[in-house]
């Protein structure tokens, strides 16, 4: 039998290594390990690279605790020399600039649907799964906050009045902006969207927290409810 330290990757069923099911479901769908571990790249003559993504997490206890590291603290874990190291810090810091362009986000004014799509779509346009955010503006219909509420097919559990009204409230929103994409491409609403966007609109009038419109982002086009006079 395998021992731990034995396993590599291609002892793994095809399917079941981490770029292949990321390939396959998106990165969203895979374990802290399984990004480490593609990340790294490869494993040492010791040890498989899913057990060396184990031993960072193990030793630093948690991914944020992980960028915090120096190059020289990850290299001490075996199998992670500097190329790794840097690799790796490399990855946090483009991380950590995409955090800092949020500030740039939120000093946008949303005017028109057009303006919401330039600020967010391509975030979403590629996504292989559906994603609900919610945009959150103020009474000059600037951007305070940008919040994501749920992944997956949107239904009424997914996105329910109470998990997009507590963000709206805790950022003291004067109005907000639901968008959610369409990984099939097409933008058009589906009986669920009507639904969804008429009990959240409704939701909104009870608080006194206007949902300007809703925004389905496709591939190439958008859906907007306020342009359409749905909402």
């Amino acid at each position: 039998m395998l021992n731990k330290q034995s396993i590599t990757v291609h002892d793994l069923p095809k399917e079941e290594r981490p770029r292949e099911r990321l390939k396959r479901f998106g990165a969203e769908a895979l374990s802290q390990q399984e990004l480490l571990a593609i990340i790294i790249g490869r494993g040492s003559p010791n040890k498989s690279v899913l057990t060396i993504a184990q031993d960072l997490l193990v030793k630093f206890k948690n991914i944020q605790t992980i960028s915090q590291a120096t190059v020289e603290e990850l290299s001490q874990v075996e199998g992670i020399g500097e190329a790794k190291a840097l690799q790796i810090k490399a990855c946090f810091e483009l991380a950590r600039r995409q955090d800092l362009n949020k500030d740039v986000l939120l000093e946008n004014y949303l005017e028109n649907s057009k303006s919401v799509i330039e600020l967010i779509q391509n975030q979403l346009k590629d996504k292989t799964k559906e994603h609900f955010k919610l945009i959150m503006l103020n009474t000059r219909n600037k951007v305070i906050n940008i919040a994501d509420i749920s992944t997956g097919t949107l239904n009424a559990s997914l996105v329910h009045p109470r998990e997009v009204f507590i963000e709206a409230i805790k950022h003291h929103s004067c109005a907000v902006i639901l968008v959610h994409n369409h990984p099939s491409g097409e933008a058009e609403p589906s009986n669920d969207d009507l639904k969804i966007t008429k009990r959240l609109k409704e939701a909104g009038n009870i608080i006194g927290i206007e949902v300007l419109d809703h925004i389905i982002i496709g591939k190439d086009n958008y859906f907007s409810f306020k342009d359409n006079q749905l909402i």
